[in-house]
């Protein structure tokens, strides 16, 4: 495998670089190959080993991206920290372009892969690979349901998958609402399972995730609100100094070429007492997503999802749970086809009153239907400042 990639490697590529491409491919020297060699092409067109580390990302970027570290794990491999609730994908996607917010990620993460590579001199190859902590606390699915947001999710992920394999030592995702676990059965098709088995999922209970955290990473290491003993000059047990937080994007940076949402427009529906409304998908694909957005106009009813296969076999997949008056809810769920799956508002127990519902349902192929590119997109606008750059020095 190194005699057939001699002629695009580096002097640190050695062979601890060389097993990730093999063992993303399953031992395939060609498939590695190929999978190598594409890489390197796209990291010709983002600029990663040339012009990335000059680029200066846009104030809102720079300002409102959350992401930081305060230290390095019991085996010397850099510890990324990920405060979620400072994420406003919104803001951000109304602020810069799509592009921006990629480039900014990986500008992010060639660094930690750099600081890893030195670290390995001393630690060995156990410090090449990197440790996460996402801080899910704050979660809200309402700005990932939004096209695109998903449609950067998803291209990360296609991002990271083809050009970062087996990087990843442990990521930790606390502080994880309910909700979540719907997002996630969705985001892990696109994940290889090597990816998936090196993440740890836990909710809001302290005591179990700062165990876990903390059999990889010293106390002196941490911030204090994840369970170490650190804090910043300011005395903040966050360490914003070092973990940017993030935070709300003022409005004053929104941009007039942002990416418009339409007011929704959704379908009413009353459902009478002793009655449940029904609403039929069908479902022709093998990889498919079944998002809903729906509410209640006042009280409660209860919802549910059913699937129903060629042989005429019906299952429940989702529910059947109460939605009560107040927030739209909002999720998602992995369906396989050929099935129909429907989507039933039931409001056979009440016998008082009639529920006003709203809704908007629907299945799709993230894959075909959303814009997932790794091209960057202003490819044409970066040569031409390289190109005018280069004059200039000249």
């Amino acid at each position: 495998f190194r005699r057939s990639v001699r002629d695009v490697l580096k002097p640190e590529h050695n062979d601890h670089y060389l097993l990730r491409w093999l063992r993303a491919r399953q031992w395939n020297p060609e498939a590695a190959e190929k999978m190598l060699r594409d890489s390197v092409v796209w990291r010709e067109k983002w600029g990663i080993d040339t012009t990335l580390d000059t680029w200066k990302a846009p104030e809102a970027l720079e300002k409102h991206f959350p992401s930081g570290t305060t230290g390095f794990d019991k085996e010397g491999s850099p510890v990324i920290i990920v405060p979620f609730v400072g994420l406003d994908v919104w803001g951000l996607l109304h602020s810069v372009t799509r592009t921006d917010v990629i480039r900014m990620i990986l500008r992010h993460l060639e660094h930690y892969l750099a600081s890893a590579r030195k670290q390995s001199l001393v630690h060995g190859p156990n410090a090449l690979k990197v440790t996460v902590l996402f801080d899910l606390e704050g979660f809200n699915i309402r700005q990932y349901a939004w096209k695109p947001a998903a449609e950067m999710v998803f291209t990360l992920l296609q991002i990271y998958e083809a050009n970062y394999p087996e990087i990843l030592k442990t990521c930790f995702i606390v502080n994880a609402p309910k909700v979540f676990s719907l997002a996630f059965s969705v985001i892990k098709k696109f994940m290889h399972e090597y990816t998936i088995s090196k993440i740890k999922i836990y909710g809001t209970d302290e005591r179990k995730w700062q165990a876990a955290v903390l059999e990889m990473i010293d106390r002196e290491q941490l911030p204090a609100h994840y369970g170490g003993t650190l804090v910043d000059e300011n005395g903040d047990p966050r360490c914003s100094l070092m973990v940017k937080p993030g935070g709300k994007v003022p409005k004053s940076y929104y941009s007039k070429n942002a990416p418009s949402e339409q007011s929704k427009e959704y379908k009413r529906v009353t459902v009478k007492t002793g009655e449940k409304h029904s609403i039929d998908l069908l479902c022709m694909e093998e990889e498919s997503v079944l998002k809903w957005e729906f509410g209640v106009d006042s009280h409660d009813i209860k919802f549910l999802i059913k699937r129903k296969d060629e042989e005429g076999n019906e299952s429940v997949v989702h529910g059947p749970r109460k939605v009560a008056e107040g927030p739209v809810d909002i999720g998602f769920l992995p369906v396989t086809g050929p099935a129909t799956y429907s989507v039933i508002f039931d409001n056979k127990s009440a016998y008082l009153r009639n529920k006003k519902v709203f809704y908007d349902v629907l299945i799709s192929v993230p894959e075909r239907d959303l814009n997932m590119s790794d091209e960057p997109e202003d490819t044409l606008e970066t040569t031409q400042t390289s190109g005018s750059t280069e004059s200039a020095q000249l």
